[in-house]
């Protein structure tokens, strides 16, 4: 029999620290119970062949000499960077067969790139018996986005290899010369998820606010500062379940995305919604220009908020957080 490998790794929100994670500064995120899987297998050839069909990719095929080549389909182009980047590090004989499958829809923004990264190198992993810790694959993960957008913070890659919530500063940042990984241990996170229906293009988003902080130094770093102010506060407030408080953070740190100018209509329409509804709070979550906002409410408010949102434009995304990390199926 072939020998087959079956990983898995969940997607990612944003509760705060958006854009100021970019440049150095903490974020908290937490990953989310939609996952995206990835079985490896052994094809008998030269060539390295990937099956994705949600996003409407068959039997795609490179030779293993011209893997990472420019011009990559965005489809396959993270992929296909790893496994180059994989076997310059742990040369192999071995070619493979990739089957890739998603349970969330990749315009939601809930980090399903990071996702198939991170099942893909943890696939990698087992399949060539070249083990791997946490901070292995991390820097293979993080090395293949940065390689792919030419910017990433790697607070997704994070999420989706340890799982849970966490407290997290991207590698080589302004104030630490290593990422840092802080599990938040929590039971409950009583946010909805709003849906703009509009996909945003993160890279673009990101390149955004550092054109706007080389042309405003002072006052984008002020607004990161207060952004950072924000994350400590969440991240204790967290901890005490403190929902009132945390919900009157999250209100403020929307506040300084707007600021960011990196808010929509859209999501304001949804935010602004969920206020009038009665929430604690609401923002956007992740990169902006579209995709998700969070809301923290009441339980016993949360059917009427996901009206308001319906009626505002939006989509209630069905998604429980604090999920597990990447694993090794059966």
């Amino acid at each position: 029999m072939k020998k087959k490998i079956k990983t898995s790794a969940p997607g990612k929100l944003m509760l705060f620290g958006e854009h100021s994670v970019v440049f150095g500064h903490p974020c908290i995120v937490t990953a989310v119970d939609r996952r995206l899987s990835i079985t490896v297998e052994e094809n008998g050839e030269e060539v390295f062949v990937l099956d994705a069909p949600d996003l409407g990719l068959r039997a795609y095929s490179k030779n293993i000499k011209d893997l990472g080549n420019k011009d990559l389909p965005k489809e396959v182009s993270f992929i296909e960077t790893c496994y180059k980047l994989f076997l310059e590090k742990y040369p192999q004989k071995k070619t493979i067969h990739v089957y890739s499958k998603n349970e969330f829809r990749s315009s939601y923004g809930l980090g399903s790139s990071s996702a198939s990264t991170v099942a893909f190198a943890k696939a990698l992993s087992e399949f060539y018996d070249v083990p791997m810790n946490n901070d292995q694959l991390f820097d293979l993960c993080y090395k293949t986005v940065l390689e792919v957008q030419g910017v990433a913070s790697g607070f997704d890659i994070a999420a989706a290899i340890w799982g849970g919530t966490l407290y997290y500063v991207t590698p080589h940042g302004k104030f630490f010369k290593r990422k840092t990984v802080e599990p938040i241990k929590l039971e409950n996170l009583p946010f909805l998820v709003g849906y703009t229906g509009i996909k945003a293009d993160t890279a673009t988003l990101v390149r955004m606010v550092q054109s706007l902080h080389s042309e405003n130094k002072k006052v984008v770093n002020e607004i990161f500062s207060d952004i950072t102010l924000l994350v400590e506060q969440a991240k204790k407030t967290l901890k005490q379940q403190d929902w009132p408080h945390l919900g009157l953070l999250m209100d403020e740190n929307q506040v300084l995305l707007r600021r960011l100018q990196v808010s929509s209509i859209e999501l304001e329409n949804l935010i602004g919604a969920s206020k009038n509804a009665g929430a604690f709070g609401a923002k956007l979550s992740g990169a902006g220009g579209g995709d998700c906002m969070l809301v923290l409410a009441r339980d016993e408010d949360k059917q009427n908020i996901s009206k308001e949102i319906k009626k505002a434009g939006g989509k209630i995304i069905d998604v429980a957080m604090n999920a597990p990390g990447v694993r090794l199926e059966k």
